[in-house]
């Protein structure tokens, strides 16, 4: 909020959380009965019928400025600011939609009170373009001058210092203001609006548009990349006093006191109040390329609604741990083509950018799902997407390529041990993370503990691991057979402290894949749950305690975290994000997959030295 949060600040609405658009379904209900049952086609109100498309649209409009401002970002072209966004920003943000929302009423509202003046025709082109000017004329006009009024130390700490939190903007930035502020931005693109109804020029065309182009202009100008280039300015040189650049916008958020037009820089001319740096800072944005990597962390979906959390997806999902949305139902239709783009997509695309120390981080994603992952017709397809991505790593110039999720799962991280020996020219390595994932688990487990048992899918991750165990002295019990005999085939010398048993009567579990909830019941209350699966097992037990899987919480010196991994909680990153991370930062020169493993001491002192340290222990 603002500094000095004043009246009419939070909307009426706040408590509802998403629940909050039923408050349009009384005026869509009503515009849909009055619209269907209405037996004269020239009473008939096309207006109000397509207020509840039309803000659907502008939802989508939205939602498309967002995936693509981020994407940008992240790629590094005409980037404007290097600057991070965190968490407490994208939290401020999540309101961005509520003026989307008052749009609906207001237009409800005026439909019902304004009934005949609101029963518009399609269009008129004079209406239109009288629209427009009104716009670019008295309404901008009002509009930098209430700008500068609520950059009064006043107003500014009761209101507008809340939308100023976001020194790097993003299209949600755009409309994050005190709901007062908001209704006072209304006042003024009404006027247009209410002109041109009170003329009988009023068109539904026309007013659509109006909204559209003020989204456009609003989503570009806060979007922290350069969008238009230089030759539109050369052709028509006049235009830099009618339309602004998303740098003109970006230096108003890093100076505060110039640059104050809405989408029309003529009056910051005409008042003297442009920044002398807006040439500079737009000219120098055009020039930057897109940044190469030096890490490049490589995931991929997982469920069909995962494209949603990613960072390119929704903000208010992305920065919270993955988990199933009951209202991700009701979009399918854009969950379908969402699946059907992905198929089409045939190389990993970039999601998410960082940076830790002078290492530039970047996140691919593989567009494919759990499901496809676990169907054999798919693993020749799924390896090759994964040899690109190293392939075009590597010409980026990347020293580290990390994998993530399924892609670190045996028979992938195999085939990529062979990929790399098989094309010995490639100067970037290759880290699964399993050594880190290793010592993550031993020392998440409690000090004083003498034995663990050991339940779950047995693979190489799960030797490497008994074998750290028993050269500790800690006893690893087992409950089948066949597991025993092949651990104990793998290294003889672990029988020691390797002990085959029926009882479940122990208090510390290291579980992995395909754990049951069968099992599970049968843990002493109490039990700590330490995965060390790539996926987190199915909590069934509420006396028990439930650790992550192996994960670390990053630095406070890694830049621009604002999205969660997966399921992990806030700022915490998983074992083999973090592994290609330090393999990179302390210049290790191996490659860790298939068969080859880093060593388990030395990775685990180098991830607390660069500042990443364990999560607590559930207790």
């Amino acid at each position: 909020m603002a500094s000095k949060p004043g009246i009419l600040s939070d909307w009426p609405w706040q408590s509802m959380g998403n629940f909050k658009y039923a408050l349009l379904v009384p005026g869509a209900i009503y515009s849909t009965y009055m619209f269907t049952t209405c037996r004269d086609e020239k009473e008939r109100n096309w207006f109000m019928f397509l207020i509840l498309p039309f803000l659907v649209f502008r939802l989508i409009h939205y939602q498309l400025w967002i995936s693509y401002s981020r994407y940008r970002t992240a790629k590094g072209n005409n980037r404007i600011l290097d600057k991070s966004i965190d968490f407490e920003q994208v939290d401020r943000e999540r309101t961005w939609d509520d003026q989307i929302l008052l749009n609906g009423l207001l237009f409800y509202g005026a439909g019902i009170v304004l009934k005949d003046q609101f029963n518009m025709p399609f269009f008129k082109a004079d209406g239109t373009l009288i629209i427009l000017l009104l716009h670019w004329g008295p309404a901008e006009f009002l509009y930098y001058w209430l700008h500068r009024a609520l950059h009064h130390h006043y107003l500014y700490a009761r209101y507008h210092s809340h939308h100023h939190s976001s020194i790097v903007t993003e299209p949600n930035t755009s409309f994050t203001h005190p709901m007062v502020e908001v209704l006072s931005y209304y006042v003024l693109l009404l006027i247009p609006t209410l002109v041109s109804v009170y003329i009988g020029k009023a068109n539904i065309v026309g007013l659509f548009t109006y909204v559209t182009v003020i989204d456009f202009l609003n989503n570009m100008g806060h979007c922290n990349f350069e969008f238009i280039p230089k030759w539109v300015f050369t052709i028509f040189p006049p235009l830099k006093y009618i339309i602004y650049t998303p740098s003109f916008h970006s230096l108003h958020h890093t100076k505060f006191r110039t640059n104050y037009s809405l989408f029309c820089p003529f009056y910051d001319y005409v008042y003297g109040t442009v920044d002398v740096s807006t040439d500079t800072v737009y000219e120098t944005a055009l020039k930057r390329t897109a940044e190469s990597p030096d890490v490049v962390h490589l995931t991929h979906l997982t469920t069909p609604d995962s494209i949603y959390h990613l960072p390119l997806g929704f903000p208010s999902l992305s920065s919270k741990p993955q988990a199933p949305k009951w209202y991700l139902l009701f979009m399918w239709p854009a969950t379908v083509w969402s699946m059907l783009l992905t198929r089409a997509f045939g190389h990993a695309f970039l999601s998410e950018r960082n940076a830790f120390k002078k290492l530039k981080l970047q996140a691919w994603v593989v567009p494919k799902y759990n499901m496809q992952y676990s169907s054999k017709w798919q693993r020749e397809t799924i390896s090759k997407l994964i040899g690109d991505a190293i392939q075009e790593a590597d010409k980026k110039g990347a020293k580290v390529l990390s994998l993530g999720l399924l892609n670190q799962r045996e028979e992938f991280s195999r085939n990529v041990e062979i990929y790399m020996k098989n094309n010995p020219q490639l100067k970037i390595k290759v880290v699964d993370g399993r050594s880190l994932a290793a010592a993550i688990v031993l020392n998440s487990i409690p000090k004083e503990t003498t034995q663990v048992l050991l339940r779950g899918r047995i693979s190489k991750d799960v030797h490497v691991l008994v074998q750290a165990l028993c050269q500790k002295g800690i006893k690893v019990v087992t409950v089948q057979d066949d597991e025993y005999k092949e651990l104990l085939r793998s290294n003889n010398k672990l029988e020691s402290n390797l002990i085959l048993s029926k009882t479940y009567d122990i208090k510390v579990w290291l579980v992995g894949d395909e754990l049951s909830d069968k099992e599970q019941s049968k843990a002493p209350k109490g039990t700590l749950f330490i995965p060390f699966s790539i996926f987190p097992p199915k909590k069934v037990r509420k006396d028990c305690y439930y650790h992550t899987t192996p994960a670390m919480v990053a630095p406070a010196s890694l830049e621009n975290l604002n999205s969660c991994e997966d399921w992990l909680p806030r700022k915490v990153m998983s074992a083999s994000r973090v592994a290609g991370i330090v393999h990179a930062s302390e210049g290790f020169d191996v490659n860790e997959c298939g068969g080859t493993i880093f060593s388990i001491d030395k990775v685990w002192e180098a991830s607390l030295e660069n500042g990443f340290h364990p999560l607590p222990i559930p207790s």
